[in-house]
């Protein structure tokens, strides 16, 4: 099997964008929490970056760009959180790109990514605490994908644009 190679434009792109994503993850960082529902609710700002790449570019760059915040988490925050990102964001990713071969809406994928991004990652805490007590936080966390997916999907629409110029805008 051949693999197409990575253009030099691609890659500088990819990076471009994960700069992005990292970027708008501090910038959520600074956002106080208003209501402390449950720990670990963000609006999951940095996932405009892994939709655009969906959307705009192709698969192969939105699960790089999920891989890529994985390791970021690992290298700043450590193991837990990596592999949490990581699982979290691969399982979005997969059900981003399987629900835009449906009739969903970019909204409604959005939210779709939202809470299977807080179930893997639910999933996968439970694992590693071998403990199901965390299981009582299903609904508050399904809630907050549904209000932040929603979120993330007004903030896309308007950002898209912005980010297309920025990323697709050569210069010579």
């Amino acid at each position: 099997m051949s693999h197409r190679k990575w253009t030099t434009a691609e890659i500088t792109r990819l990076g471009l964008l994960f700069a992005l994503a990292i970027a708008l993850s501090y910038l959520e960082s600074l956002i106080p929490v208003v209501i402390p529902i449950a720990p670990g609710i963000k609006l999951g700002l940095s996932n405009i970056v892994t939709m655009f790449c969906l959307y705009s570019i192709n698969p192969g760059a939105a699960f790089v760009i999920a891989v890529l915040k994985g390791g970021f988490a690992f290298l700043t925050r450590g193991a837990v959180a990596g592999i949490l990102s990581l699982s979290g964001g691969l399982c979005s990713v997969l059900v981003l790109w399987l629900s835009g071969k449906t009739k969903c809406s970019d909204g409604m994928r959005s939210v779709l990514g939202a809470v299977t991004h807080n179930m893997a990652q639910l999933f996968v805490e439970t694992v590693l605490m071998k403990n199901t007590a965390v299981l009582t936080f299903l609904p508050v966390l399904i809630l907050g994908g549904i209000v932040c997916g929603s979120v993330t999907a007004v903030l896309l629409r308007y950002l898209l644009p912005v980010i297309s110029r920025a990323v697709f805008t050569e210069k010579t």
